[in-house]
């Protein structure tokens, strides 16, 4: 399997508070990987370096061959590598189908935005019956529906979700992750940021958890599940 993302030895520090030491991590293509650890653990951190929002100290990152340890965030997304953020971070004020169109700013036909869109619109159709309402007045979930779409639209080849399941209630995570499958099955590899780890473990092939900045145990999803160390940490006894 082709590695889409390559994280080797990566360090960021926030003056003298050092957030990641010596992280690796890979994802592969078509792949769900999920990153998990409690807050405080470097998760999001991860997620900014990788996108160019931070800059690493030392270390490298490398997506499909090319080092991207140093590249400014916009040719990152260029380059089909789109963040969801966490706390989604939708503009309020815009209405649903603005919102998605803002999502490929990077994107220079139109007709390929408008398909976009559409297939945002099949995968939530939520969003397609909420299109014209302003995203600010919609639900916890549908923000979050909303702002995986419009990181669809940029036409990602990785897309990173950061805690998509916070605050909301379990039937909604379980449709959010159902679109992460989605996602994933059309072709686009999935590095999912998350606390819940038991969600995440049911749709991920492979994960990391990190604690301090650094990576303490690996393997496939099914294995981590039943590891006795995340067991305990994450998944309760």
């Amino acid at each position: 399997m082709s590695a889409v993302l390559e994280v080797r030895g990566l360090e960021v520090a926030y003056g003298k508070v050092e957030a990641l030491t010596g992280l690796d991590l890979t994802v592969g293509e078509n792949e769900i990987v999920a990153l998990l650890g409690n807050n405080g653990a470097g998760k999001s951190t991860t997620v900014s370096a990788v996108s160019g929002v931070v800059r690493a100290r030392a270390g490298s990152i490398t997506a499909y061959g090319e080092d991207i340890t140093t590249a400014k965030p916009w040719t990152i997304v260029e380059r089909g590598i789109v963040q969801v953020p966490e706390g989604r971070r939708i503009f309020s004020r815009l209405t649903v189908h603005e919102n998605l169109q803002l999502g490929g700013y990077a994107v220079r036909d139109n007709s390929v935005i408008g398909k976009r869109i559409d297939e945002v619109y099949d995968l939530f159709p939520r969003m397609a019956e909420r299109r014209d309402q302003q995203g600010g007045t919609l639900s916890g979930g549908e923000q979050q529906m909303l702002a995986i779409g419009r990181a669809m639209v940029a036409g990602p080849r990785l897309i990173m979700l950061d805690e998509p399941s916070m605050g909301l209630a379990p039937l909604v995570v379980a449709q959010v992750m159902a679109a992460v499958v989605a996602i994933n099955e059309a072709g686009t590899s999935v590095l999912l940021i998350e606390q819940n780890a038991r969600a995440a473990l049911k749709v991920a092939h492979r994960g990391y958890v990190i604690d301090a900045g650094r990576v303490t145990v690996s393997g496939p999803a099914a294995q981590l599940s039943s590891d006795p160390q995340v067991v305990e940490a994450y998944l309760g006894a």
